[in-house]
């Protein structure tokens, strides 16, 4: 015997929650709550969908069509060349050298930011007096304006500055830090290291207190050395963020120009000059903006290639990725 409160549906049909509503003429109506809710998420991802659309994707199809163009400013010329720039690119005798100075340039600050980084990050994450103190410490470089910070490392590096001072006042004379082509390169990485460094740390800091402490117990119980904890847990557990700090440390590597355009200016001679300020030279110095466009792409693929190489990869070091 049913509850006379108790309704039922006909075998077969949806649940009364589910069922379309009733227009006034009895037909199902348009504006359902279904719809009334997309339209709502609509609204709401609109806002970053059009700022997509205009600050990245119509930049980068400009970009693109631009470097099918010979546009020189000076004698404003825009004329269609279709793959011209993409053959002078190929045949551009400065080209090698400008990727070897890129690579320089990365690879010595992708490995010396991170492991410093993860150095200081382990160091802080200890239970010592004054750690407050020294996260502030090496963090407020990040907060630093970096034209400023690189004009002020700019006088401590030349020949007769803090840097040369210090080492002479110790019995050691100091080289022309900016003047020597492996010297400016050194100069410029540790000056961008120093400036972006506390970042990856506070981000190595708060993973690294996200490891349970059971887990050290554990292995301390089991006989495992230091070595043997940081290996087999500490990295582990900390792979995402290792991840994350070596793709956001990789793309900014390959987008550095104003240290560079401070420092050294690309010198001495192209030994600092990197892609982006090779680009900069060719559109903003000798206006060849068609072939400045054309470098852009160069630089998004190589960009968008080791990202992709990167992502691939964390399917065989990067674990706990929820």
């Amino acid at each position: 015997m049913t509850s006379p409160h108790k309704t039922t549906s006909p075998r077969g049909t949806a649940p009364r929650g589910d069922a379309p509503e009733a227009g006034p003429s009895g037909k199902p109506a348009w504006w359902t709550a279904r719809r009334r809710d997309r339209l709502a998420g609509y609204a709401f991802i609109a806002p970053q969908l059009a700022g997509t659309a205009l600050f990245v994707i119509l930049p980068l199809g400009l970009m693109f069509w631009y470097s099918l163009h010979d546009w020189n400013v000076l004698a404003g010329g825009f004329v269609f060349s279709g793959a011209e720039n993409y053959e002078r690119l190929a045949r551009d005798p400065a080209l090698p050298g400008v990727l070897r100075a890129t690579a320089a340039f990365s690879v010595g600050l992708v490995a010396l930011n991170l492991s410093l980084a993860l150095l200081l990050a382990i160091l802080l994450n200890q239970r010592l007096r004054g750690t407050v103190v020294f996260r502030t410490i090496f963090f407020s470089p990040v907060a630093v304006t970096l034209v400023a910070w690189t004009i002020v490392w700019r006088f401590l590096l030349q020949d007769d500055g803090g840097i040369n001072g210090l080492l002479s006042a110790l019995g050691a004379e100091g080289p022309n830090w900016l003047r020597g082509e492996t010297t400016a390169m050194i100069s410029v990485i540790v000056v961008q290291v120093l400036k972006n460094v506390g970042l990856n740390m506070v981000l190595f800091l708060a993973a690294l207190q996200g490891v349970p402490k059971e887990l050290y117990e554990a292995s301390t119980i089991d006989g495992a050395g230091a070595w043997t904890r940081f290996r087999r847990i500490t990295m582990p557990m900390i792979s995402p963020t290792i991840l994350l700090t070596a793709i956001i440390t990789v793309v900014g590597s390959l987008q550095v120009f104003a240290q560079i355009d401070v420092l050294t200016g690309g010198g001495p001679g192209t030994a600092t000059t990197v892609l982006v300020y090779y680009l900069y030279q060719n559109a903003f110095q000798f206006h060849d903006f068609g072939y400045g466009a054309t470098l852009s792409v160069l630089l998004f693929a190589i960009v968008l290639v080791l990202t992709v190489i990167q992502w691939q990869m964390r399917r065989k070091w990067v674990v706990h990725e929820d």
